[in-house]
């Protein structure tokens, strides 16, 4: 009795020496462990890890009946082995990194650029429509369609691998860009503000081992460049004609003129006033008879 007493008040005892650094200091730890096991488990990196575990039970074998030749050339290894796997997984490791930079944790807390955005956003509404039109249209007679909207983040390395177009975007062009037999039908169209600037882009295929086993190289394409951008790709499929949208990774499938809209306004980046306006007039519109 007196000695579990002891263990208890020498318990209590370390427990007031804890500072509110070192419990900042566990959460932080905690939250970048978990950080890091839901993006193993959504890589190829879940895979190596299942097999470093496999190793790591028979080096513990080896090191508990003394197989000394066993430990010797594990000792020798180890550095090899870390650098294998850095080289290994250096792709996943990129995107982790784009990623993280895409937070843009400091712009939220000190915004470098109020002064950026203009009365109509990063597109006016009309460029939202016209997109809109288009992917209704192509998915009526199941033309496919793979269509970037630029955000922050630079699509000029995208650009490069296509052809210039620096077109206003409308719907007839959307359109004409990615009908059957022509030449600029193949790859992705990238849109920046109310411009078309470059079709037949080639863009980075996801790896993402969640994503439907029908899903083409069309929506891998459209998922891989919003996993490394900031993007929003609009995919109408060629085999049923339906609309998807991916963002920061997320494929959202089955989407119609309106929801596709209201999917693109989320980057539109339009003044909070304008926004209020816009819900407001359509609220009255409605209840008008």
């Amino acid at each position: 009795m007196l000695r579990g007493l002891e263990m208890i008040e020498t318990y209590l005892s370390r427990v007031s020496d804890i500072r509110w650094a070192d419990v900042a200091e566990i959460i932080i730890i905690s939250f970048l462990l978990y950080q890091m096991l839901v993006w193993i488990k959504n890589t190829k990196a879940w895979s190596l890890l299942k097999g470093i575990l496999v190793i790591a039970v028979f080096i513990l074998i080896a090191a508990y009946f003394e197989m000394n030749t066993i430990l010797w050339i594990v000792k020798n290894m180890f550095g090899v082995a870390v650098t294998a796997v850095i080289v290994i997984l250096q792709p996943e490791l990129r995107k982790a990194i784009d990623e993280l930079g895409r937070k843009n944790i400091i712009s939220s807390i000190m915004p470098f650029e109020l002064g950026k955005g203009t009365a109509e956003g990063r597109f006016s509404d009309k460029t939202i429509n016209e997109i809109a039109k288009a992917c209704v249209e192509m998915g009526k007679v199941k033309t496919g369609a793979l269509i970037v909207i630029e955000q922050e983040q630079s699509l000029a390395e995208y650009e490069r691998t296509g052809i210039d177009v620096d077109g206003i975007v409308t719907s007839q062009l959307l359109i004409n860009i990615f009908e059957h037999n022509t030449p600029l039908h193949d790859g992705a169209v990238i849109v920046r503000g109310n411009r078309i600037t470059s079709a037949t882009c080639y863009l980075p295929l996801s790896d993402n081992m969640q994503l439907s086993k029908e899903l083409g190289t069309r929506h891998r394409a459209g998922v891989g460049i919003s996993e490394v951008t900031d993007s929003l790709t609009v995919i109408v499929s060629e085999e049923t004609g339906k609309i998807s949208a991916a963002y920061e990774g997320k494929l959202e499938r089955n989407l119609n003129g309106d929801t596709l809209k209201e999917k693109i306004r989320t980057i539109q980046n339009k003044p909070e006033e304008e926004t209020r306006k816009r819900i407001l007039w359509k609220g009255r519109a409605k209840g008008e008879r």
